[in-house]
């Protein structure tokens, strides 16, 4: 029996879920966080260079393996690798499952600190002001409820299917995200301090853009924002229809999800300096106080100062939060749900809720061990399989893949001068771009 794969439906569709499994906690919480750590607009013009040097060009990589084999990532890279090294290159795909379950184990359990953060504005607003105090307080019972509610939302989405799942969820929720985000931003650039955060976020110290420890920060930050490397844009590269302008879709991708990122940084930072203005203390030696925490502790005090106005504000950022936190995580359980069905012949619906029973236990792990392991996990994944992921990506289409690939087939060169260069900067310049950085990162 052949199996039909299930597809987006539209271009507009595709780009929209790809962005939205880039814009999440990566952009709205991690992005502003190292920004205000390393300097401000030091740091966003970095993030730009590298995104468009290493960061884009290993997303075009990753789209284009799954979009030219159809498959998902396992089968995928087996494909690509198969006159050479098949078994690797399953196992490669096999790793970026474990990454993507990595991933979601502890981001399940910071989306379920912003849904419950939401909820606390709104009990607060209702008169609940006990249940409030408790949703906004950090505890490991708080964990074991929350998260698995975030994961069963998510799988929610993922077993009704590519089209009537991802696609539809994410044309409804990124522009929901979207409006948010912006009209935050305008209230937020109102109030007392916010030129300050203006000034700090868009006018770069250039003397500290050779800092290796900003340059390192921007680059896993570009990885982790883009969803890079644990082959969630790979299986959705694999649902459009094959030899689609991947180059104008990456491009749009990137676009959105750089431009959310700013946005992002356009309300975070300023908002820390209202804070500041109104006399809470923000930073301490140059770094943020609570750094990933500064969302959770700064900004919740800071809208309870403004009265009911900063209760209805912060049910809107935290809701904006956790949609954003929604929309990658669909991406990164569609992954191994994807090897399931097509490898193991399962069920999409048991196949979700598999991996979600999965993915459950490995957040009940990381809450039990919290202080241990959660910023293991982050840093595992983000500073050495995501970046090694991607410097695999380049060389599978630089020098592993032949059969079928044209950015690797000098008889097209011939006739397409672009095409030779952009494919001979895929096979020589991003690897040992990506090695040189990953070596300072590493050691």
């Amino acid at each position: 029996m052949v199996l039909v794969r299930d597809s987006f439906h539209s271009r507009i569709g595709f780009v929209l879920a790809a962005a939205g499994s880039a814009i999440g906690l990566g952009n709205i919480w991690g992005f502003p966080t190292n920004a205000a750590n390393n300097g401000g607009g030091a740091f966003l013009f970095v993030y730009l260079i590298v995104t468009l040097l290493l960061a884009l060009p290993a997303l075009y990589a990753e789209i284009y393996i799954g979009n030219q084999a159809q498959k998902n990532p396992v089968s995928a890279l087996g494909d690509a690798c198969k006159e050479r090294m098949p078994r690797f290159g399953r196992f490669a795909g096999k790793a970026g499952l474990c990454g993507a379950i990595m991933m979601l184990s502890f981001y399940t359990i910071v989306a379920g600190w912003m849904l419950s953060h939401a909820l606390s504005a709104v009990s607060h607003l209702a008169g609940f002001v006990d249940l409030s105090t408790w949703l906004a307080t950090d505890s490991t019972i708080r964990n074991i409820i929350f998260t698995p509610i975030f994961i069963v939302l998510g799988a929610a989405i993922i077993h009704q299917g590519v089209h009537a799942g991802i696609e539809k969820w994410s044309a409804r929720l990124m522009p929901i995200l979207l409006m948010m985000l912006i009209g935050l931003i305008v209230y937020i650039l109102q109030q007392d301090g916010a030129i300050d955060g203006l000034r700090q976020y868009l006018i770069p110290d250039f003397s500290q853009v050779t800092n290796p420890k900003l340059v390192i920060s921007a680059m896993g930050q570009a990885f982790f924002s883009l969803s890079i490397g644990v082959g969630g844009m790979m299986v959705y590269g694999s649902y459009m229809q094959k030899d689609k302008d991947i180059g104008k879709l990456v491009l749009s991708i990137g676009a959105l999800d750089t431009f959310i990122a700013f946005l992002a940084g356009l309300l975070i930072i300023p908002a820390l300096f209202v804070a500041q203005a109104a006399g809470q203390q923000v930073f301490a030696g140059g770094n943020l106080i609570g750094e990933g925490q500064l969302i959770f502790q700064i900004l919740p005090a800071l809208f309870e100062s403004m009265g009911t106005i900063g209760l209805i504000v912060a049910t809107g950022f935290f809701s904006l939060l956790s949609i954003a936190a929604l929309t990658s995580t669909i991406s990164s359980t569609e992954v191994p749900v994807s090897y399931l069905v097509e490898e193991k012949d399962m069920s999409r619906r048991n196949a979700t809720w598999l991996i979600s029973g999965i993915v459950l236990t490995a957040s009940m792990v990381l809450v039990a061990f919290f202080d241990v392991l959660f910023g293991v996990v982050i840093q595992v994944l983000t500073t050495i399989m995501q970046p090694l992921s991607c410097l695999f990506y380049f060389l599978v289409v630089g020098w592993i893949w032949n059969r079928g690939n044209k950015l690797n087939d000098k008889a097209r060169w011939e006739k397409d001068t672009k095409l030779k260069l952009w494919g001979n900067y895929l096979r020589f310049v991003c690897p040992v771009l990506l090695t040189v950085v990953f070596v300072n990162v590493a050691f």
